[in-house]
């Protein structure tokens, strides 16, 4: 019975949200030609470097997404979802480099005379993980870091009750507009400078370092491993775009644009609108912890500094750039942005001598992205996404 009112309910979905099957298309056709294309699996075309970058970006996308449906269709402008996104990765990061530290120092304690014991193990990889913040004991959160299924638990756990409690209690006080975007602000900000000191049990500002290499697949070559990821971050955002796009469906869909656009008429018709901002919120902070958990293995390191107010207030530009209140238009603005942000700072693009000043780019891209947001809300106020909208309907 249940299958069988699913699948119309699925297809209503597919049916009157025509992008959404144009979007898993493209994002498959994409997936499938860099894999082709690569170092790892294909022909070569594609260096692994690209591939990593491109799946990172796809995991960018994903908390896009969520920053969308959380502000573009609920109308919280949150500024604290990198936090989520930075906590999941934190929260992967720790077994990665647990268990990568074990099986080297395991190694390594093997060749000796006698046996190591598991106390003398579990001190070994205290001290090799922790030296660097000048100590050699285990913290208390990471007594469970080296089991994966915990750890897997944690990326969805953390995010999920942190949000979940920050937004019963900004909710039920009825804080809305401005002042709850501060207060997202000042919790990512807050985040991050209890981690940037040393006794956290998170290294600091050194953060975790060395998530490239995956336990148990270290003889597996970085340009495979990159494919794998490649794969994971496009079934990733394929799952959370479908996802999201049928929270934003049907009557569900029709409430939360409607808090947006009339939070008190909404009230006064009877519905528990705390409820439904409390849901939103903590459901697109629990998907930006999974984006986390897979863009920093394909980064390789996490710090503090990923958790900075600031990278929150980019992910509102990109979402603002795309066109919020479209779920691929968030998609655009973050993979465009991104990619450039990328090619203008890696080197890609050549810088320009004026003569009597010479244009950095890796200096100037934020001056760009700058005026690229301002024009944008200027000459363009639904965003890119709007300026398809406009194209299809005059077509």
């Amino acid at each position: 019975m249940s299958d069988t009112v699913l699948m119309p309910a699925r297809r209503r979905l597919l049916r009157e949200n025509p992008s959404v099957t144009w979007f898993l298309l493209a994002l498959g056709v994409f997936t499938l030609v860099i894999s082709v294309l690569s170092e790892g699996l294909g022909v070569g075309l594609v260096s692994t470097s690209m591939v990593k970058i491109l799946g990172m970006t796809l995991c960018l996308c994903l908390i896009a997404v969520a920053m969308d449906v959380v502000w573009g269709y609920c109308g919280i402008l949150s500024l604290g979802h990198f936090a989520f996104f930075g906590l999941g990765g934190y929260a992967i990061g720790m077994w990665l480099m647990y268990a990568r530290t074990e099986i080297v120092i395991s190694d390594s304690l093997a060749r000796g005379t006698i046996p190591p014991t598991e106390l003398e193990l579990s001190e070994a990889v205290a001290a090799q993980i922790f030296g660097v913040v000048g100590t050699s004991e285990l913290p208390l959160i990471w007594t469970f870091a080296g089991s994966l299924p915990f750890q897997l638990a944690m990326v969805v756990l953390v995010p999920g009750l942190l949000a979940l409690v920050f937004g019963w209690l900004a909710f039920r006080s009825r804080v809305t507009g401005v002042y709850l975007s501060i207060l997202t602000q000042a919790m990512t900000l807050a985040l991050a400078l209890y981690l940037f000191q040393n006794d956290t049990g998170l290294r600091g500002n050194n953060g975790l370092s060395g998530l490239q290499n995956i336990p148990g697949l270290l003889h597996v070559p970085q340009a495979v491993l990159s494919v794998w990821f490649l794969w994971a971050s496009a079934f990733a955002l394929g799952a959370g775009y479908l996802l999201f796009a049928w929270v934003v469906s049907g009557k569900f869909g029709s409430v939360i644009r409607a808090i947006r656009d009339n939070e008190a008429r909404v009230r006064f018709l009877g519905y528990n609108v705390e409820g439904y901002k409390l849901f939103v919120f903590t459901l697109t902070a629990v998907v930006s912890g999974i984006a986390g958990a897979l863009y920093y293995p394909q980064a390789g390191i996490i710090n503090p500094a990923e958790l900075a107010p600031i990278a929150s207030i980019y992910l509102a530009v990109w979402v603002a750039i795309g066109g919020r209140g479209r779920l691929y238009g968030a998609v655009i603005g973050a993979a465009g942005v991104s990619l450039l942000s990328s090619w203008l700072t890696g080197g890609g693009a050549p810088n320009i001598d004026l003569g009597f000043y010479r244009i950095l780019w890796t200096e100037w891209w934020q001056v760009l992205l700058g005026l690229g947001f301002v024009l944008v809300t200027l000459f363009a106020p639904k965003g890119i996404g709007g300026l398809f909208d406009y194209l299809v309907r005059k077509r």
